[in-house]
């Protein structure tokens, strides 16, 4: 029950329509993602990561979540 780069960045858009959205990894369970939008401002990371894995509707969910590891990076824009 792979997931694809495409997947996570459309979940991610989804949810951040106005913020700046990147997805790398292609083997299917590790993956890096990056989300700068405005509603992150006055957030601090855990709320801001929160939010993110929000977006992801339970794909990281247990051991038989379709994404098995997301490297974050979450910030307001500057």
């Amino acid at each position: 029950m792979a997931i694809t780069a495409q997947e996570i960045y459309d979940l991610l858009h989804s949810a951040f329509p106005n913020g700046q959205v990147t997805v790398e990894g292609d083997d299917g369970q590790h993956f890096a993602a990056q989300v700068i939008d405005d509603s992150f401002r006055g957030k601090n990371r855990v709320q801001q990561q929160r939010a993110v894995y929000a977006a992801l509707k339970g794909k990281m969910d247990g051991p038989n979540g379709a994404l098995h590891a997301l490297a974050l990076t979450t910030k307001a824009p500057e």
